[in-house]
C-alpha cells in the first residue's frame, strides 16, 4: 500500500549545469568585480586624488609628531608608487559590496533555503565587521598609539618616518583589528556546525581572554595602549558571538527529514488476530472428529 502524504521534492532539482557552465558563469563574474574596483579607482584618482589619500592616512601620525616634522621618502619611486597602493586599497574597500554581492550571486543557486539563512547574513555582517575594525583603529588606535610612542621620544631625536614604512605599519593594524572584529562570526560558524557547543563557548571565556592578550601582544606593537584596544574588542565581540551563534542556531535549522517523520507515523503492526482463525479451526477439526468417532 502506497504512502498517501506526498514526498516535498528536492529545492536543488533540476538546477545542475556543465562545468563548462559554472567556469564562465565564475568568469563573468570576476570580471564584474574586477570592472567594479577599477571604477572606484578611477572615481578616488579624479577625487579626492591619491596624493590626498595619503595625507588622509597619514593625518593621525602627523597630528602628533614635532613642529615642523614631516614623512620621508627613502627610495626614489616612493612618492608614486606608496600613494598608488593607497589608491588600490582604497578602491578595494570601496568596491567590496560589489566583489562581496557578485560572490553570492555565484555561490547561492548551489545552496539551500536554509542555507541561504546561514550564509547570507554572515556575508553582510563579516563585512561591516571588518570596517568597524579598520575604523575604530584608525579613529581611536591610532591617535593613542602615536601620541603615547611620541612622549617617549628623547628631545634629541627628531621623528622623520619613512612613507613606505608607514604605509606597512598601517596595513598590518588595519588587517590584524579587521580580524580581530571577526571573531563573532567564527564562533557563530562554528557552533553553527555543530564542532563546539555553547556550553563549551561558555566553558572557554576565561581561556579566550588569555588568548586575546596573547595575540594582541604578537600582532600589535609592544606597546600597552594598542594592545589593549584590540584584546579589550576581542573579549567582548566574544560575548557577542556566543550571544548572535544562539539566536543563529534557533532560526537557520535544517527542514525535517520527511522520510524520518513518515516511518515514525507508521502503525505498528499486531501478530494476535492472525493467530486467532488457526485456534478456532483447530477447534473445529478437533470437535468434527470427535462427532464422527461417536455411533
Amino acid at each position: 500500500m502506497s504512502d498517501p502524504t506526498p514526498k516535498p521534492e528536492d529545492e536543488l532539482a533540476g538546477t545542475e549545469q556543465p562545468f563548462v557552465t559554472h567556469l564562465m558563469e565564475l568568469r563573468d563574474r570576476l570580471v564584474r568585480a574586477m570592472a567594479g574596483i577599477g571604477i572606484a579607482a578611477v572615481i578616488l584618482a579624479l577625487f579626492p586624488g591619491p596624493a590626498e589619500l595619503y595625507d588622509l592616512l597619514a593625518a593621525p601620525l602627523v597630528a602628533n609628531l614635532p613642529a615642523g616634522a614631516t614623512l620621508i621618502a627613502t627610495s626614489v619611486i616612493s612618492p608614486f608608487m606608496v600613494p598608488l597602493k593607497i589608491l588600490l586599497m582604497s578602491a578595494f574597500l570601496m568596491a567590496l559590496p560589489v566583489v562581496l554581492y557578485q560572490a553570492w550571486a555565484f555561490v547561492a543557486p548551489g545552496l539551500y533555503s536554509h542555507e541561504k539563512k546561514l550564509v547570507f547574513p554572515l556575508v553582510i555582517s563579516s563585512t561591516l565587521l571588518f570596517f568597524i575594525g579598520v575604523a575604530f583603529c584608525y579613529f581611536f588606535v591610532f591617535g593613542q598609539v602615536f601620541q603615547f610612542i611620541q612622549s617617549f621620544a628623547p628631545k634629541s631625536i627628531t621623528a622623520a618616518p619613512d612613507i613606505e614604512a608607514y604605509l606597512s605599519f598601517v596595513l598590518t593594524m588595519f588587517l590584524a583589528f579587521g580580524l580581530a572584529f571577526e571573531v563573532p562570526i567564527v564562533v557563530v560558524v562554528l557552533a553553527r556546525l555543530g564542532m563546539v557547543s555553547i556550553e563549551k563557548l561558555k566553558a572557554f571565556r576565561s581561556y579566550f581572554v588569555v588568548l586575546a592578550f596573547i595575540i594582541a601582544a604578537v600582532v600589535t606593537p609592544p606597546d600597552v595602549v594598542s594592545q589593549l584596544a584590540l584584546a579589550i574588542p576581542m573579549c567582548l565581540l566574544y560575548e557577542l558571538g556566543i550571544w548572535a551563534a544562539q539566536l543563529f542556531i534557533r532560526h537557520t535549522q535544517a527542514p525535517a527529514d520527511p522520510d524520518k517523520a513518515s516511518s515514525s507515523d507508521v502503525a505498528p503492526v499486531h501478530t494476535a488476530p492472525d493467530a486467532a482463525p488457526e485456534t478456532s479451526d483447530s477447534s473445529t477439526r478437533s470437535t468434527t472428529s470427535s462427532s464422527q468417532g461417536q455411533p
